[in-house]
């Protein structure tokens, strides 16, 4: 768990301007008010039709950690931060009400994913810890769902973490596991997450004898049961290969087999198919082929359609940095202050926020698919909702009267727990999987991929339009 990996208190786990807010809420007088807050994202990552929502057993994990010790608040006090406030910070924990998707659900844009109810302060103060392992865990597991996209039945691990960015590799390699991944080469994270972690061998380790196939013979006598040799250290076709015949052989005699080979440079294509031939030759159709060096999404398609013969990939620096989007676009926002709906105005109507208390509804069509989700009101009866409304083209709608819907939000934390047991990162990509069986293919695809229907009840475009209106009106002073 992360907070297991942080060790010490969350409550600086934050940005400045979060505790300036927060103090100022309490001098305000304001530390009383109720609120309600929606983290959502604007644009799907990868120029995709998707993201993957992952993250939320960490961020509701690190909630229980979230206060401060007393060098956490003798820090604050140097900062400038007033006795006040610090006196406050002495008891504060996260007492709010959390309800959010499932994690490794399919989510798209301006969706309210999760919902955050507490006080101004307590909300306020957590949202840099929520953007934090929300954003960064939902890109890399989408990233991962992709490439687990391109791999099908094909297994790949996560072998990022010495080109992850420093300590956010653990994170990242939980998300990679939720997102398809078979297994990490990060054992950090295979101890805090309990995911499976593997892994072959350097070329240092080939280095480091006087000759290949000493090399290969004491890394098979030492990993007998698991063996994978590494074949392009000298010259792949001429010597990595036919010494990794020789020890296949020589394992036979032991009743024992050699796991595969691994290809880490060149045309992976073409040594593939070359090293199939020599080992079938050899009659050793066991041995599997796996391959690596900055591979994505779209080098493992190239080599599908080529029919390299690989059988599985290690995937590091595209996989754990979520190359070539460098963030998610994830925002939060308040909704309602005091039982008043709130919203964001802004001269581009998609930045505008949805005012108030909400609920997310998936619709499926008559095959079971997914066919559109709906925003609602939470005061309003989803039976009487027949339409749902495009938040920008308000004259383009989708009749959803005889369509079968899920409620998508559940309570996931109150009374400073967890409301119930936690999935497994490998829990979630199953979940995921069934969720993704279940999104038609246009939207699945990586050129230009078709719009995810999502809109909203009439009931919550009135609430926005008139919203909208009066913090126009009062703003200019009509």
């Amino acid at each position: 768990m992360m907070a297991n990996f942080i060790n010490e208190p969350l409550g600086l786990y934050t940005d400045f301007y979060e505790l300036s807010m927060a103090q100022g809420y309490l001098l305000a007088g304001k530390k009383e008010e109720t609120t309600v807050f929606d983290y959502f994202f604007r644009t799907n990552p990868f120029a995709g039709g998707f993201l993957v929502f992952a993250g939320l057993a960490d961020l509701l994990n690190s909630l229980s950690y979230f206060n401060y010790s007393e060098q956490n608040l003798d820090y604050l006090e140097k900062l400038g931060f007033k006795s006040e406030f610090l006196d406050y910070l002495k008891s504060f924990r996260f007492n709010g009400i959390i309800y959010s998707v499932r994690e490794g659900e399919l989510v798209f844009p301006n969706e309210p994913i999760l919902r955050v109810e507490g006080n101004i302060i307590e909300a306020q103060l957590i949202e840099t810890i929520l953007l934090n392992i929300l954003n960064f865990q939902s890109l890399i597991a989408t990233k991962a769902f992709r490439l687990k996209l391109v791999c099908g039945e094909k297994s790949f691990a996560d072998f990022g973490l010495r080109r992850a960015h420093g300590a956010g590799g653990i994170q990242a390699s939980r998300a990679a596991i939720i997102g398809g991944a078979s297994s990490t080469s990060n054992v950090q994270a295979g101890f805090l997450y309990n995911i499976p972690v593997s892994g072959t061998m350097a070329h240092s380790w080939v280095q480091s004898f006087e000759d290949e196939l000493t090399a290969f013979r004491q890394y098979a006598l030492h990993n007998s049961e698991n063996a994978i040799l590494l074949v392009d250290t000298y010259d792949t076709l001429r010597s990595g290969i036919p010494n990794a015949i020789r020890i296949a052989k020589e394992l036979e005699t032991s009743s024992k087999r050699l796991v595969g080979i691994r290809l880490d440079s060149g045309d992976l294509a073409y040594f593939s198919k070359k090293a199939r031939k020599m080992l079938d030759a050899s009659g050793l159709h066991y041995v599997k082929i796996f391959a690596s060096n900055q591979l994505n999404e779209y080098v493992i398609t190239s080599l599908h359609e080529q029919h390299a013969p690989i059988d599985g990939y290690g995937i590091g620096t595209e996989l754990i940095t979520g190359k070539p989007d460098a963030a998610l676009d994830g925002v939060y926002k308040l909704a309602v202050s005091n039982g008043t709906p709130r919203m964001k105005i802004s001269e581009n109507i998609e930045k505008m926020t949805f005012p108030g208390r909400k609920s997310l509804y998936r619709y499926y069509d008559n095959e079971g698919n997914f066919s559109c989700d709906g925003i609602l009101l939470g005061s309003e009866d989803p039976d009487s909702c027949t339409r749902i409304y495009n938040p920008v083209y308000p004259d383009k709608w989708t009749d959803v009267t005889n369509l079968k819907r899920e409620l998508l939000h559940s309570k996931v934390y109150e009374d400073q727990k967890t409301t119930h047991p936690l999935p497994s990162p490998q829990q979630c990509q199953e979940y995921l999987l069934s969720r993704a069986a279940l999104l038609p293919a246009e939207h699945k695809r990586f050129i230009m991929p078709h719009l995810y229907k999502v809109g909203t009840s009439k009931e919550l475009l009135e609430l926005r339009d008139e919203l909208r209106e009066k913090i126009t009106n009062r703003t200019i002073g009509l």
